[in-house]
């Protein structure tokens, strides 16, 4: 592959002087200009992007940093981000933090040497720090879904505090009369959002106490140890509200071990919206945050923040809706 060397050295020039036909930042005469353009199709020279991104330049590339690419969730976030920017003409590199900290740094090292224009961040341990060296790296972030309690870029999410009440009222409506919560980690805001305005729904009610409560660490796996905990504590529970698609799955595979019946004894209510929540059986009511519009606001908003067209750091929340499936289909109340 040939290299800008080769072509100076074909073309009887300096390095700079490619450099500078290249990426249009200053003067090469006619003569010049020509024999550069003949050496570079003669070899075959292709730029290579990324360098050309370090000098200062575009580099078409944007980086989404997800915390856990095995959610379902993430995917149809991911499908939009691509769908976007292909449409705008730019590429999006994927990196899955695993939640750790430690590595959504990393990541951000290497994104500052200025190997992306832009970064779509879902993560809530990024602290005002971290943006703020994105910022001086003039690098435009936008955060989805999750994100820290305070920050200095555009935020796009759901509306999880109505979201959370919407599950609660269904529930009363199919005729549950004492209603659990199974909730997520409480550092990320939206799990925090969740908790708040399943309180707030049923905080006048006798029968509510804070031992109704659960964490399921969004997780399979803490969804069926959370609701074999919260029944055994509460066996008279016949609804639950829970914090995500994910944790619904776990409870209500536990629940059927259990010989619980579904929705008949306990009814319950996700959220997120997952596909794969339309082919459990019952299959699983939900409710529904809008995923891929979600991802699709964010990447335009990205790339209008990346061509100077955006100054300000919006915060844009999506109405969610409800989505009544078989696990709270029921005849009783």
């Amino acid at each position: 592959m040939a290299t800008i060397r080769d072509v100076a050295k074909l073309a009887g020039v300096s390095i700079a002087t490619v450099s500078r036909l290249l990426n249009k930042s200053g003067y090469v005469n006619e003569e010049t200009k020509l024999k550069v353009e003949a050496a570079i199709r003669k070899l075959n020279y292709e730029p290579n992007t990324i360098a050309r991104g370090l000098a200062g330049k575009k580099t078409g590339t944007l980086a989404l940093v997800l915390p856990d690419i095995s959610n379902p969730f993430f995917p149809e976030l991911a499908r939009a981000v691509e769908d976007v920017a292909r449409t705008y003409g730019y590429t999006v590199l994927l990196c899955n933090s695993d939640n750790q900290p430690d590595k959504e740094r990393g990541y951000m090292q290497v994104m500052r040497q200025r190997y992306v224009d832009g970064i779509l961040f879902v993560s809530h341990t990024l602290n005002a720090r971290d943006l703020e060296s994105m910022s001086e790296a003039k690098i435009p972030i936008v955060m989805l879904d999750r994100s820290p309690a305070k920050v200095i870029c555009p935020v796009v999410r759901s509306k999880n505090g109505e979201g959370a009440q919407l599950a609660v009222r269904h529930l009363l409506e199919v005729g549950c009369r004492k209603i659990g919560h199974i909730y997520g980690p409480q550092e990320m805001i939206v799990a925090k959002e969740r908790v708040m305005g399943y309180e707030e729904a049923v905080r006048s009610f006798p029968w509510y106490t804070p031992t109704m409560m659960e964490p399921g660490y969004f997780t399979i796996e803490g969804g069926a140890d959370a609701v074999e905990k919260l029944m055994s504590r509460h066996p008279d529970i016949d609804g639950l509200f829970i914090g995500n698609d994910l944790m619904a799955l776990g409870a209500l595979k536990k629940l059927k071990m259990l010989g619980v019946s579904v929705p008949d004894q306990v009814a319950i209510c996700g959220f997120d919206g997952i596909q794969m929540a339309a082919l459990t059986e019952p299959e699983l009511t939900t409710i529904v945050q809008p995923i891929y519009d979600i991802g699709m606001m964010a990447t335009r908003i990205l790339i209008k923040k990346i061509e100077g067209l955006m100054e300000e750091h919006p915060i844009f929340e999506f109405d969610v809706s409800l989505a009544a499936r078989g696990t709270t289909r029921t005849g009783r109340g």
